[in-house]
């Protein structure tokens, strides 16, 4: 299915892979003012031969999508970042089942904004997750029971300089993580809030390492 569709509750596109059976598939989660043709180059880059789904977020924010609201720069709504997250929970299961890919074979790679609602679905519901890349991810929040991340890799991108992650928020992440029992690479680069080559190609190494799950 190569246009964009909208069906289960999101707008989003889904590249199959050119051998589909046992293949994993690659949840592309976009940034601010992104669309669900965003980062389709970039998960074909990640990680060839992967099933790709794209959603689009359906908040706007000044006219920009995203996948959950905010009350200010780094303030997350919190009522509605859980609604959301269950939202895009169920789709990605309504997905496996519509498009025939492994439920237990799904990762995320999500940017800014999509990195923040990735890391919400993996500390909400970590069944939908075997791992995920995070480029400048935020702590979403922080859950009073951590849920088991046993078995599960997650590769953290982030800049020294970003000005709007600070660097104790990305260290806070990853602790949790951790402290979750999941298996955390954090890739610091010198830059800001975009994503680099640098970092991509280092979360290349990580996925064809196989430390996704």
């Amino acid at each position: 299915m190569e246009g964009a569709v909208k069906t289960m509750d999101f707008v989003h596109r889904f590249l199959p892979a050119p051998q589909p059976e046992g293949a994993p598939t690659l949840l592309l989660l976009h940034g601010t003012g992104g669309s669900e043709n965003d980062l389709l180059s970039l998960g074909q880059a990640l990680l060839p031969g992967a099933n790709l789904l794209s959603p689009h977020g359906k908040v706007l924010e000044h006219g920009m999508p995203r996948f959950f609201r905010r009350l200010a720069e780094g303030v997350f709504d919190q009522e509605d970042l859980r609604f959301r997250t269950g939202e895009l929970a169920d789709f990605v299961a309504e997905a496996a089942e519509r498009y025939g890919f492994s439920a237990e074979r799904v990762i995320a790679v999500g940017y800014s904004n999509g990195a923040n609602i990735a890391a919400s679905l993996l500390l909400r519901q970590p069944e939908r997750l075997a791992g995920a890349v995070l480029f400048h991810p935020m702590v979403p929040f922080v859950p009073e029971t951590l849920p088991d991340l046993r078995g599960r890799g997650i590769f953290i991108g982030a800049g020294q300089n970003d000005p709007i992650v600070p660097v104790a928020n990305t260290e806070e992440l990853a602790a949790l993580f951790r402290q979750a029992g999941a298996e955390v690479t954090l890739q610091w680069q010198r830059g800001g809030h975009a994503l680099t080559q640098a970092e991509v190609q280092a979360a290349q190494t990580w996925l064809k390492q196989g430390r996704r799950a």
